[in-house]
């Protein structure tokens, strides 16, 4: 089996990024964003996906967070892009529901080569809301969007409940990291690309 596993970087006038990717890791993570609140969703990412995952990067956080968060995002999605290969033998469809205390959130993942993604259900003003001092609600999509176009998957997220804002973002990257656990996993049942295609 080819190793599952990548190292992107990215540097502009707005952040410097380098990211590595173990798709068939343990879940270990090693993540300085110089945004705390992105720092703690990217750790519940890798635990909860068994993704190993190292991410730094540093950026004009003086200004706002919305630059580092994307371009970590946009080079989050090129490495897992990257580390899945020609995608034989994976499950390509991944569910989840994930509860956290009060909220919940469903995410479905397809690893279809397709990018788009359909994201509901956050209550209204939880995108002025700045949770952990840094990172404001809008990003949470944000990150969703970059990931899911640079990657090349089809997701769908959708909020279901929820009242606080932390409960809320995380359960969403919590669900997104179990779906997406489920649709890379080698399914030895699968012969080739899970596709009529015979491409994703």
């Amino acid at each position: 089996m080819t190793d599952r596993t990548a190292r992107r970087t990215r540097s502009t006038s707005e952040s410097t990024v380098e990211v590595e990717v173990n798709l068939d890791g343990t879940g270990r993570s090693d993540i300085d964003t110089t945004v705390p609140f992105f720092d703690h969703m990217l750790t519940a990412f890798a635990k909860h996906s068994l993704t190993d995952l190292t991410v730094r990067a540093t950026g004009d956080t003086h200004i706002d967070a919305h630059h580092t968060v994307e371009d970590i995002s946009i080079v989050l999605g090129h490495a897992i892009r990257e580390a899945l290969g020609d995608k034989a033998g994976i499950s390509r469809y991944g569910d989840a529901l994930v509860p956290l205390d009060e909220a919940l959130a469903q995410a479905v993942v397809d690893i279809s080569g397709r990018p788009f993604l359909v994201h509901e259900g956050e209550p209204a003003g939880f995108e002025f809301h700045l949770i952990g001092g840094h990172f404001t609600g809008s990003l949470v999509r944000h990150v969703f969007e970059a990931i899911t176009f640079n990657a090349g998957l089809t997701v769908h997220v959708r909020v279901i409940g929820g009242r606080d804002p932390h409960h809320i973002a995380e359960a969403e990257f919590k669900a997104f990291a179990r779906a997406f656990r489920q649709a890379k996993a080698h399914d030895p049942l699968v012969d080739g690309i899970p596709s009529t295609k015979g491409a994703l």
